[in-house]
C-alpha cells in the first residue's frame, strides 16, 4: 500500500470522525440560525420563511431569526450566504428569481451551481392567467384563437422583470407562438389596478392576488399553471391542457454556503422536511394556494440545474434584462 493512498484513507477517517463529532456540537450551539430572505417582510417568500423558522426551531430546539435583505430580485441575500462560514447557522430561504437571475444577470457576485449547498424544496406555487372581465374570450382554447387571429393586438401586464410571472407569460408566448405586447410595471398592485381598469388586457398573478377579483367578477380567471386543476377555482383549467407541456410553478427552498459539514446537512435537511410536513404549515400554504414540497440535497440540486438551463432559453427569448 502506497504512502499517499494511506495518507488519503487515514485523512478520509479524519474527516469522517469530524463531521460526525460536530455534528451534536453544531446542534447544541446556542448560536442563532439566521434564515435569510431576498424579499421584503409580508410576501409569500417571507410567510414561508417564518413558518419555517418556527418549525425547524421547535424541532432542533435552535434559536432561528428570519432577516430580511430584499434588493436586486434575492441576489443581495443570496450573496451575502454565499460568502457566509458554513457552519449551518446562516442559510437562505430562496424562490424562483434564483434560478432566472442566473442568466438575467451577466455579472453575478457569486456561483449559482457552486456557492451554495442544497438542504430542501419547501412549497411550489401555480399562478393564474387572468384577463379584463369584458375579454373576447373565456377559455384558453378562446384565447388562443382570439390573440392569434390579431397579432400585436393585446397586451400583458409584467408587475416584475424577471420575475416567474413574467417568464410565465414568456413561456406561454413561446409554446403557443403567441405575439402579446409586455407593459411592464413596478408591482404587481399597479399592474392589477391597471387590468381592472381596462388599460391592458391580461397577466399572471399568484392565486392570492387574483383571488378577490375573480369572486367579484372583475376580472377572468382563464387557466392556472399548475399540471392540475386548483380547487379554489372550478371550472378553470390547467394550461397544459390546451398548451401541451405548459407548466410555470414558483417555488421556495432552503440552502447554505457551499461545502456544509454532511452531518449538519443531514440534521438540517431531517429538520425542514419535518417542518414542511407538519399540518399548520401545509395548512398556511393552502391559504396561498401552494403545496408543501420537501427533496433530499439531491434532489434539489438536480432541480435546481435543470431549472436554470430552462429558464436560460426564456430568458434568450425574452432578452429581458434587469433594471
Amino acid at each position: 500500500m502506497s504512502t499517499p493512498f494511506l495518507r488519503t484513507a487515514i485523512g478520509g477517517v479524519l474527516l469522517t470522525a469530524f463531521f460526525t463529532s460536530a455534528a451534536p456540537a453544531w446542534a447544541q450551539n446556542n448560536a442563532p440560525i439566521r434564515l435569510v430572505v431576498g424579499a421584503p417582510a409580508g410576501g409569500t417568500t417571507d410567510i414561508v420563511a417564518r413558518a419555517i423558522a418556527q418549525h425547524m426551531g421547535t424541532d432542533m430546539k435552535r434559536t432561528f431569526v428570519v432577516e430580511n435583505r430584499p434588493g436586486a430580485g434575492g441576489n443581495i441575500a443570496a450573496d451575502y450566504v454565499a460568502k457566509s462560514k458554513n457552519d449551518g447557522n446562516t442559510l437562505l430561504v430562496t424562490f424562483t428569481s434564483f434560478s432566472i437571475n442566473a442568466s438575467l444577470y451577466k455579472n453575478l457576485p457569486f456561483d449559482t451551481k457552486k456557492d451554495f449547498t442544497p438542504i430542501s424544496m419547501l412549497a411550489s406555487v401555480p399562478s393564474l392567467l387572468v384577463t379584463r372581465k369584458d375579454f373576447p374570450a373565456s377559455s384558453m382554447p378562446e384565447f388562443l384563437k382570439v390573440v392569434k387571429a390579431s397579432p400585436g393586438k393585446y397586451t400583458t401586464a409584467i408587475g416584475a422583470l424577471g420575475s416567474s410571472l413574467h417568464m410565465a407569460g414568456e413561456r406561454l408566448k413561446m409554446m403557443a407562438g403567441l405575439d402579446i405586447l409586455n407593459v411592464p410595471y413596478k408591482g404587481t398592485a399597479p399592474a392589477m389596478t391597471d387590468l381592472l381598469g381596462g388599460q391592458v388586457d391580461m397577466m399572471f398573478t399568484s392565486s392570492v392576488t387574483a383571488k378577490p377579483h375573480i369572486r367579484a367578477g372583475t376580472v377572468k380567471a382563464l387557466g392556472v399553471t399548475s399540471t392540475k386543476p386548483l380547487a379554489e377555482y372550478p371550472g378553470v383549467a390547467p394550461i397544459g391542457d390546451t398548451i401541451k407541456g405548459f407548466e410555470s410553478n414558483a417555488w421556495f427552498a432552503l440552502l447554505g454556503p457551499a461545502n456544509l459539514p454532511p452531518e449538519v446537512l443531514k440534521a438540517l435537511n431531517a429538520a425542514a422536511r419535518k417542518a414542511v410536513d407538519t399540518q399548520a404549515f401545509r395548512t398556511m400554504l393552502e391559504a396561498e394556494s401552494a403545496t408543501a414540497v420537501s427533496s433530499s440535497p439531491e434532489e434539489l440540486r438536480d432541480f435546481i440545474a435543470k431549472d436554470i438551463d430552462r429558464y436560460a432559453e426564456l430568458v434568450q427569448f425574452t432578452g429581458a434584462k434587469p433594471e
